[in-house]
């Protein structure tokens, strides 16, 4: 499985981890996802969903 919200669709960044020294290295940043039983299309079915998406309300959970 993708590290990708299935909703807004964020991913992992990519970019350089840069030291004291100015050593620069590659480096990764993902979301923060949470696996959740979500509403999809009418039924419920577990998502991967980041944690802005939960906060702001975009995605309706089954309970």
């Amino acid at each position: 499985m993708s590290r990708k919200c299935s909703v807004c669709g964020k991913g992992v960044q990519v970019g350089m981890k840069v030291s004291h020294s100015h050593i620069r290295t590659k480096r990764t940043w993902a979301p923060n996802l949470q696996r959740v039983k979500a509403i999809v299309n009418g039924s419920p079915s577990k998502i991967l969903v980041c944690t802005r998406c939960l906060r702001s309300g975009k995605v309706q959970r089954a309970i």
